[in-house]
């Protein structure tokens, strides 16, 4: 009677060591946080304490990799694991090769029979293509141009800078996202090129520092003969030139502007009146050859009378009209 309850609690103690040492198992250290380029390898690690059963990792939810004391159990050739011993401890990495955009999210590490787990969270970046509007660029050497580069399909988007190898007189850069994509941005740069030489253009991810980048010649060419850019030249120095005679003329004083004919003179070719408009009533009279002076402008204090006598010469044949003031 005895030896039967001697029995009975011994096997009660083994039991409760069993469950007591079962129940010791723990995650010690849990997965990190991970940022990965799409296509690379993201590796997350799980350190436990000896004891552990089974231990599986999920990936948004879904259970990707179970391993056991003796063998890992593998569902797909993209997640496989490593394992490491440790100051006594056992260190579980699920190494995900290929890594998707689809694959972002939450990983997980829990053990069997064990409220207890540990997450982390992947990120992964995708670079996408970067291009320049025009892979040559011909632009006039001191006028403004812009000059355009597009990132599409990045996640995120990346950080968009200039690399100028031109001599410029003005240079500025902005970007702007694109509305119907939000993979895609848009870089402006603005400049007044002075000479040739090549743009860059960098995108960068802040992330991993990871960057791509693209670059462009430009050449820089005279303005072409006829232009705008001449034509309002030749207009500026047609109107200084204009602007400096009217001056020079208003400077030289009062002078007499009378017709010159280009044929020889003659008596008889000649009709001269009085510099105001001849009136009908005016009698005729003989010409007289004499000398004459300028016309004297309104500013003259030298000026004769008010009223002064006009003569007209009528010929027969009048090929020529001259007029004369006499005093």
């Amino acid at each position: 009677m005895g030896s039967s309850r001697t029995g009975i609690l011994a096997t009660l103690v083994v039991l409760a060591g069993l469950a007591a040492s079962g129940s010791s198992y723990e995650i010690i250290e849990g997965p990190k946080n991970a940022t990965v380029l799409e296509g690379s390898e993201a590796r997350f690690n799980c350190t436990i304490s000896p004891g552990w059963r089974l231990i599986m990792w999920s990936l948004n939810g879904t259970v990707v990799l179970s391993i056991t004391p003796t063998e890992p159990i593998i569902t797909s050739d993209r997640f496989t694991t490593a394992s490491y011993e440790e100051g006594g401890n056992f260190i579980s990495e699920m190494i995900i090769h290929d890594v998707q955009l689809s694959d972002a999210g939450h990983v997980r590490c829990s053990l069997q029979n064990s409220d207890r787990d540990a997450s982390a969270f992947l990120s992964v970046i995708v670079m996408g293509e970067l291009f320049i509007s025009s892979g040559v660029l011909i632009v006039i050497e001191d006028e403004p141009c812009n000059v355009t580069c597009r990132a599409s399909g990045w996640t995120p988007l990346p950080d968009i800078s200039w690399e100028i190898g031109v001599p410029v007189n003005h240079s500025s850069y902005y970007s702007v996202r694109e509305p119907d994509d939000p993979q895609s941005t848009v870089s402006i740069l603005a400049l007044t090129p002075q000479g040739n030489g090549t743009l860059t253009c960098v995108a960068t991810v802040e992330a991993l520092q990871v960057h791509k980048s693209v670059t462009v010649n430009l050449t820089a060419v005279q303005p072409p003969v006829g232009s705008s850019y001449h034509s309002e030249v030749r207009k500026s120095a047609t109107v200084k030139t204009n602007k400096e005679t009217l001056q020079t003329k208003l400077k030289s004083g009062n002078e007499n502007h009378g017709y010159s004919s280009d044929e020889p003179r003659t008596t008889s070719e000649w009709t001269e009146s009085a510099s105001v408009p001849p009136r009908s009533s005016e009698p005729s009279v003989p010409e007289h050859r004499s000398s004459r002076q300028p016309y004297q402008g309104p500013d003259d204090h030298q000026q004769g009378p008010t009223s002064r006598p006009q003569v007209s010469f009528i010929m027969a044949s009048p090929r020529k009209v001259r007029n004369v003031t006499l005093v």
